[in-house]
C-alpha cells in the first residue's frame, strides 16, 4: 500500500484521543501484483459475463472495418465497373454492418452498465460490512464526512473504472489491433508511415499522468472536506448549533472557499496536459493528408496500390489513431482508479481494533456478577484515562459512578460492552473475562440508555423493534406502557407509526428518553448501563423516567452514571471518580461520613439547589 493509518494523540478524557492520519508515502498508487490480483477477485463472480462483453467489444471491433473495406470495394470495382447491382449490394452491406454493431453495441452497454454497477454494490457491501466492526475509538477520531465520502464518491468512482477505463481499454486494443493487421495486410508501406506518428501520442503520456494523478489527490482531500462541512453544519444538531451562534454567515463563507478550492483543482486537473492533447488533435487532422501524399506517390510512380485503398486507409486512420489518443486517457484514468482502489482497500485493511478471539465463549444466560480487576486503560500514549480501577458487583446489585466531567465515568461503563478493551487488568462477568466471550453473545446481555437517546429517522415502532425485531406487538405496548410512554404515542396521529425525524427531533428530550427505556426492556438484558438518563430534563420529565428505570432495574445488575445525586440514594455502592481513579466508595450513608468529595457534591446539590 502506499500509505498506513496512524492515531493522533489527544485529549485523555472523554471519548477523543486523536485522529487517523493517512500518511503518503508515495507521489502514485502502487501498482503491484498483489493489488491487481485483489482487484480480479471483485471482477472473478461476473467472469462468464465479462468473456461475452468482451466478445461482443470483438464483434463491433470487426464490424468497424467493414465501411472501410466496402468503401475500397466501391470505388475500385462497383464503380469504374458501373455494376449497379454490386454497388446497392456494397451499400446495403455497409449499413447492415453499421446497424449490426449499434445493436450488439446496445448489449455491450447493457453488459458494461450492469456488470459495473454490481460490482460497486459487491464492494459496497463487503465496506459497510467491514465498517460496522470498526471499534467506537475508530469512528470517534475518524473526521466526519469521511466515511460518507469513502462510501459514495470512492465507491461510487469505481463503476467508471470497470464501465469507461476498462471496457475502453479492452475495446482500444481490439481496435487497434485489427485495424493495424488490416492496414498491414493491405498495404505495408502506408502501414508504417501512419505507425511513425505513434510516439506523439505516448511519450508525452506518462507526465500527464503524473500530473492529473498528484491533481486528483488533492481534489479528493478537498472534495471529503467538503463533505465533512456539509455533514457537520446541515445535520440537525449542527445547523442548531450554527443557528444559535448566528454563525450562518461564517459557515456559508468557510464552505465557500473550500467549494471554490475543489472546483479550482477539478478545472486544473481537467486542463491538465491541455496541450499535449492540442498537439495530438492536429497531428490526427494532418494524418489524412500524409496519407494521400505518400499514397498517391506510390500510386503515380509505383502503380502498387489503388485509390480504393488509399481512401481505406485514410477511413482506417481514425480508428488507429482514435484509440492511441483515448490510451493516452486511459492511462490517467487508471492512475486515478488504482487511487480510489488504494484508497478503499487502506479502510479495508485497518484490522477490527476489538474482536473475537477463536474459540470464545457464546453465553446463553448470564447471571450478572461484575469484577474490574486493576484496570488501566489510555486513548493515547501520553496520559492514563482510567487508573488502577478494582470494583466487585454482585448480581442484581445496583451501582452508581459520580464525579466531575472527565473523570472517566462513561469510559469505565464503555469497556464492559467492549466499546473499548482495556489496556491492563481484567473485566470478567461470572468470572469469565469479557475478552473470552463472543461479542455478539456478550453486548446481547447489556442494555444502555445514555444522556441522548439515539432514534432512527423513522418511525417509532422501528426504533422500538431494532432491540429485538420477533417481539410481538402486545409486549411492545407492555414495555411502552412499563416506561411511561404509551399514551403519548397512541395520542399521536399517527401512533405507533410516528415519524421521529432525525435524531428523534420531533420528540422531547423525555420522550426519546422514555422511548429508548422501552427499547431496552424489549431487549430483556441481565446488565443495565444508564449514563446520565435524567440529566437535563425537567423535573416532570424526570419523574416520569425515574418511575420507568425501576422496572428497568428490577432483577438486573446496573451500572448508574448520574449527575444529579437524588437519582442514586439507594444504590448498594456509589464510587466517585476523580482523574479517571476511584478516590471514595461506598453507600451514600458512608460517604457522607467521610466528608470528602462526595459530601462535597452533595452539599453543593441539595443545600444550594434544594434538590430532594
Amino acid at each position: 500500500m502506499a500509505g498506513e493509518f496512524r492515531g493522533g494523540s489527544g485529549s485523555g478524557g472523554g471519548l477523543g484521543g486523536g485522529r487517523f492520519h493517512y500518511i503518503e508515502t508515495e507521489e502514485r498508487p502502487q501498482i503491484s501484483k498483489s493489488m491487481l490480483a485483489r482487484i480480479a477477485r471483485y471482477f472473478l463472480p461476473y467472469w462468464k459475463l465479462i468473456i461475452l462483453l468482451a466478445g461482443a467489444i470483438i464483434i463491433t471491433a470487426v464490424l468497424g472495418l467493414l465501411p472501410a473495406i466496402i468503401t475500397r470495394n466501391i470505388i475500385d470495382i462497383a464503380l469504374p465497373q458501373k455494376n449497379l447491382n454490386l454497388l446497392i449490394i456494397l451499400i446495403l452491406s455497409s449499413f447492415g454492418a453499421v446497424l449490426l454493431s449499434g445493436l450488439i453495441s446496445v448489449g455491450q452497454n447493457y453488459l458494461n452498465s450492469w456488470i459495473a454497477k454490481y460490482i460497486m454494490y459487491d464492494i459496497r457491501n463487503s465496506m459497510f460490512n467491514h465498517l460496522q466492526y470498526m471499534s467506537i475509538r475508530f469512528f470517534s477520531n475518524v473526521k466526519t464526512g469521511e466515511i460518507t465520502s469513502l462510501m459514495n464518491n470512492d465507491i461510487g468512482g469505481i463503476e467508471s473504472t470497470f464501465s469507461n477505463t476498462f471496457v475502453n481499454i479492452t475495446q482500444n486494443i481490439f481496435i487497434f489491433v485489427i485495424t493495424a493487421v488490416t492496414m498491414f495486410y493491405t498495404n505495408w508501406k502506408l502501414a508504417i508511415v501512419g505507425m511513425l506518428i505513434l510516439p506523439l501520442f505516448i511519450l508525452p503520456t506518462r507526465k500527464v499522468g503524473k500530473v492529473r494523478w498528484k491533481i486528483a489527490t488533492q481534489t479528493q482531500e478537498k472534495l471529503a472536506e467538503l463533505n465533512s462541512i456539509i455533514y457537520e453544519s446541515l445535520s440537525i444538531s449542527g445547523t442548531m448549533l450554527v443557528k444559535l451562534f448566528t454563525r450562518e454567515k461564517t459557515q456559508s463563507e468557510k464552505f465557500e472557499k473550500i467549494n471554490k478550492d475543489a472546483t479550482r483543482l477539478q478545472i486544473k486537473e481537467s486542463l491538465a496536459g491541455r496541450w499535449f492533447f492540442m498537439a495530438i488533435s492536429s497531428v490526427v487532422a494532418i494524418g489524412p493528408m500524409i496519407i494521400y501524399l505518400v499514397g498517391g506517390l506510390i500510386l503515380i510512380k509505383y502503380n502498387d496500390i489503388t485509390i480504393g485503398s488509399i481512401v481505406m486507409f485514410v477511413a482506417l486512420l481514425s480508428r488507429l489513431y482514435g484509440p492511441v489518443t483515448s490510451f493516452a486517457n486511459i492511462t490517467v484514468d487508471l492512475t486515478r482508479s488504482m487511487a480510489l482502489f488504494e484508497r478503499i482497500f487502506k479502510y479495508m485493511d485497518i484490522k477490527q481494533e476489538i474482536a473475537d478471539k477463536p474459540g470464545s465463549l457464546k453465553l446463553s444466560r448470564i447471571k450478572g456478577n461484575i469484577k474490574f480487576q486493576d484496570v488501566n486503560f489510555s486513548y493515547n500514549e501520553k496520559a492514563l484515562t482510567i487508573k488502577d480501577i478494582n470494583i466487585d458487583i454482585k448480581a442484581g446489585q445496583m451501582v452508581a459512578f459520580v464525579g466531575p466531567s472527565g473523570s472517566g465515568k462513561t469510559t469505565l461503563t464503555y469497556m464492559l460492552p467492549r466499546f473499548y478493551d482495556v489496556d491492563s487488568g481484567t473485566i470478567t462477568i461470572d468470572g469469565i473475562n469479557i475478552r473470552e466471550i463472543k461479542i455478539e453473545a456478550l453486548r446481547g446481555q447489556i442494555g444502555m440508555v445514555t444522556q441522548d437517546s439515539y432514534l432512527f429517522n423513522t418511525s417509532i415502532k422501528e426504533n422500538l423493534l431494532f432491540s429485538n425485531p420477533d417481539i410481538t406487538e402486545e409486549e411492545m405496548f407492555q414495555a411502552c406502557k412499563t416506561a411511561n410512554i404509551h399514551d403519548l404515542i397512541i395520542s399521536l396521529a399517527d401512533g405507533y407509526d410516528t415519524m421521529v425525524g432525525d435524531r428523534g427531533i420531533k420528540l422531547s428530550g423525555g420522550e426519546k428518553q422514555r422511548i429508548a427505556i422501552a427499547r431496552v426492556l424489549l431487549k430483556n438484558p441481565r446488565i443495565v448501563i444508564l449514563d446520565e438518563a435524567t440529566s437535563a430534563l425537567d423535573s416532570v420529565s424526570e419523574s416520569l423516567i425515574q418511575s420507568a428505570i425501576e422496572p428497568l432495574l428490577e432483577g438486573r445488575t446496573s451500572l448508574v452514571i448520574a449527575h444529579r445525586l437524588s437519582t442514586i440514594l439507594a444504590a448498594d455502592c456509589i464510587y466517585v471518580l476523580e482523574k479517571g481513579q476511584i478516590v471514595e466508595q461506598g453507600t451514600n450513608e458512608h460517604l457522607l461520613e467521610l466528608n470528602g468529595v462526595y459530601k462535597n457534591l452533595y452539599d453543593k446539590q441539595f443545600n444550594s439547589q434544594g434538590d430532594v
